[in-house]
């Protein structure tokens, strides 16, 4: 072990402490995230006025089964429409990576949960979520819906809410919070997805790049219009 010389061993040490503090923060910052930020979001929109309409990101739908994700959206959802913290969902995607459109697929589901029709909207040009975000708010402002929030896992909801920010999107917040949704009963639900089905499909990867999806993932393929919502 010549080669461990003081030196090497004192920068080790560094790395190491460097390394380990900084998994410390990730792990607290993560936390912090997932479950500290969305109770605290959720516990302010129980006390205020219901909104108009919640909007709610697509999940790609695989192998004829909603996956975690697309599930725990769809629930959460159902939960805010029942709870009366939101009177109206607008569902978000095209068909994006499967021949399903995401939207049709998740109102499918939360009618099947007991959400009634003419309480669903579907967005259905969104690829990307910064998409869904704002062709959403687009539906929305049609509607004549004013009070407006994105229910959706607490990642994509950080991620959109700069998104928000940096174009002066006026959207509040109310991500899943996992705890909660965990007490709530898992509905075992079937649907038939044919009427979310499109023909001549070809998926986002064989029509872009990835350089061309990620700027999509960016925000930067939004087609603005003239009056922002």
């Amino acid at each position: 072990m010549a080669w461990l010389t003081p030196k090497r061993k004192r920068i080790f040490r560094i790395l190491f402490w460097v390394w380990f503090i900084s998994s410390l923060l990730t792990v607290a910052y993560t936390l912090y995230l997932v479950q500290i930020v969305p109770k605290n979001l959720y516990a302010k929109a129980v006390k205020q006025p219901p909104y108009d309409a919640i909007i709610v990101p697509g999940v790609p739908f695989k192998d004829g089964k909603w996956s975690f994700i697309m599930k725990a959206r769809v629930r959460w959802a159902c939960h805010l429409y029942k709870s009366g913290i939101a009177q109206n969902i607008i569902f978000s995607g095209s068909a994006v990576y499967s021949p399903y459109v995401e939207a049709r697929i998740m109102a499918l589901y939360a009618r099947q949960m007991g959400v009634p029709e003419s309480h669903i909207f579907t967005e259905e040009r969104a690829e990307h979520s910064t998409e869904n975000l704002y062709y959403s708010l687009l539906i929305a402002k049609k509607q004549g819906f004013e009070r407006v929030a994105l229910a959706t896992d607490p990642f994509q909801s950080k991620m959109l809410m700069r998104f928000a920010h940096k174009h002066e999107l006026e959207v509040d917040y109310i991500p899943i919070v996992f705890s909660k949704l965990k007490k709530m009963e898992d509905p075992q639900i079937v649907i038939n997805p044919e009427s979310a089905k499109v023909e001549n499909f070809v998926a986002l990867p064989e029509r872009e790049s990835w350089w061309e999806r990620w700027q999509g993932t960016m925000g930067e393929k939004v087609e603005w219009e003239a009056e922002a919502p």
